[in-house]
């Protein structure tokens, strides 16, 4: 009798195997081959060479129609007109300040695309130029957006919003400008009781929550007032957070940051260690902090991910 074979039909998911051709070409190295056809126009990243489309750079291929470009890994931050900025002023010149924005070229913040203080409009004078210091100076921190591209990559940005200006207390932390996710708006008020400012450069500005907004003064005050224990440590624990992200390559946006805030809340900071940093920072426990000691804080009391912090 012959040996008969029944089967069974089992819904299988069809997987494609790592080095699938679909699959093979999506990243490339600077020499690689894109594309031998010659119905696709180079664009940023790509060259010609014996009518073939070659990369130039290490990164992902993007197509656009018959467009083809690779937007690299990791670059400096090249600019479009509406992304929001954080900058820090690096000279003062006549009617504009230099802002480093992480990009190739220095930013340029005009005095004509500024609120005054106050927020009154109107054309400004000589005096207005020369008290441009007392506006802001060398190494004040702002957020600001992009108005402009020049030809050669510079940017030019403006602060006519309320909501834009000088910074005050906070924390400044540098990623990769490709780590940061596009979103409608770069300012989030977080649950934990800080805010954070995402700027499409690659810095984010991590400060505490403000209860009242004061918009009167038009982006040029800061608020010295002392920050409570309990906000330091949630801007310490964001910026980990935030770094932690970082270096898993992982997107930052709001929703990634409350997700790993709220994961490392398991881990505490034992409290000896923050007397023991105060102490010799020489403030006392209720003093003042500024943000390079927020800086020395956030890496000498916290090492969430190696499991220093443990109750």
């Amino acid at each position: 009798m012959a040996a008969v074979t029944m089967r069974l039909p089992v819904a299988r998911k069809v997987v494609a195997p790592s080095g699938s051709r679909g699959e093979e070409k999506h990243l490339v190295a600077p020499g690689d081959t894109i594309t031998t056809d010659t119905g696709y126009m180079r664009g940023h990243g790509t060259y010609v060479d014996e009518e073939k489309l070659i990369a130039s750079v290490a990164g992902a291929v993007e197509r656009v129609n018959k467009l083809v470009c690779v937007k690299a890994l990791k670059t400096r931050y090249n600019g479009e007109v509406g992304d929001i900025v954080v900058g820090r002023i690096t000279e003062v010149q006549q009617k504009r300040w230099k802002v480093e924005t992480n990009s190739r070229l220095d930013s340029v913040l005009l005095l004509s695309s500024m609120n005054l203080p106050g927020g009154e409009l109107r054309r400004r004078s000589a005096e207005d130029e020369l008290a441009m210091r007392d506006y802001l100076q060398e190494g004040d921190l702002i957020s600001a957006e992009v108005q402009s591209v020049f030809s050669d990559g510079a940017v030019s940005l403006h602060t006519r919003s309320l909501k834009y200006g000088k910074l005050g207390q906070g924390v400044l932390v540098q990623v990769s400008p490709s780590l940061v996710k596009r979103q409608k708006t770069h300012f989030h008020d977080l649950p934990c009781g800080a805010s954070v400012i995402l700027g499409n450069n690659g810095f984010i500005w991590i400060y505490p929550t403000t209860e009242q907004k004061d918009e009167e003064a038009g982006g040029f005050t800061t608020n010295l007032e002392p920050v409570p224990l309990s906000d330091r440590e949630v801007i310490s624990r964001l910026r980990n957070c935030i770094v932690a992200l970082a270096t898993q390559k992982m997107m930052l946006f709001d929703t990634s940051i409350l997700y790993c805030y709220e994961a490392s809340l398991s881990h505490q900071v034992q409290k000896p260690v923050l007397y023991t940093l105060f102490h010799t920072l020489g403030r006392d426990w209720k003093g003042c902090i500024s943000c390079c000691e927020v800086n020395k804080l956030c890496g000498t009391a916290f090492y969430l991910s190696k499991g220093f912090c443990s109750e």
